[in-house]
């Protein structure tokens, strides 16, 4: 189902998810405070880049039913020191993040900062 809203998308998901998804958010906005964001209502995701340029992208959060994708716009390329990085895109991979408290981790953390210092 698509949902108009990042809201109402949230509000159709388990509370961890809805938590997990909050508090990634939350991380990178801490991180890159000048960060642009858009929801795309016909993906279900919420984007995150330093301008609304597809090139630009770097994050994006998807959220499933057990877990929320955080999207690494160039995850083929950093390091994954704490095996979270997933995926077989060529650029694009990503972690799945179950948990607010998984979504404060350092190691989530540490995949956020390796992210926007490419």
């Amino acid at each position: 189902m698509k949902y108009p809203t990042w809201d109402e998308n949230l509000a159709s998901h388990t509370a961890n998810v809805q938590g997990a998804a909050r508090v990634l958010e939350e991380v990178i906005r801490t991180e890159l405070p000048d960060v642009v964001v858009q929801y795309d209502p016909g993906n279900g995701l919420l984007a995150f880049g330093r301008s609304l340029k597809m090139r630009d992208l770097l994050f994006a959060l998807i959220p499933h039913a057990g877990w929320v994708n955080l999207q690494l716009a160039e995850g083929a390329l950093l390091p994954n020191p704490d095996g979270l990085i997933e995926g077989t895109g060529k650029k694009i991979r990503h972690i799945k993040v179950a948990t607010p408290e998984r979504a404060r981790s350092n190691p989530v953390r540490n995949a956020v900062r390796a992210q926007l210092a490419r």
